[in-house]
């Protein structure tokens, strides 16, 4: 049974790392504010949460595991409001999200 718990604990916490670095690259990689805020919001979390859930795995039930889940909570509530909160202000003050066919050449009329 411990194999298993290991196993499956390096599990979440690589596939975590994986979400978390593809955000990052995301980050540099998106052309605009609101692409990179929507992978920021989304991927950060996610890899935040899986790697909590493998570190819990990891910890066994102790106070630790109360203090994983605890801090998993507050990122799955924190994470998307924040990127909310930006993508709002960013809307607010003026910037605007390109639209799909701008930028690669495309035109409207077809």
């Amino acid at each position: 049974m411990s194999l298993l718990l290991d196993i499956l604990s390096w599990l979440l916490i690589l596939s975590g790392a994986f979400f978390a670095l593809t955000a990052a690259v995301g980050l540099i990689r998106l052309p605009e504010f609101f692409s990179r805020t929507h992978s920021a919001g989304i991927l950060d979390t996610l890899g935040a949460g899986l790697m909590l859930l493998g570190f819990g795995l990891q910890s066994g039930f102790s106070l630790v595991t109360v203090k994983l889940a605890l801090v998993l909570g507050f990122i799955l509530f924190t994470g998307p409001t924040a990127a909310h909160a930006l993508a709002r202000s960013a809307l607010h003050s003026g910037v605007r999200p390109r639209a799909s066919d701008q930028g690669r050449g495309e035109s409207s009329e077809h």
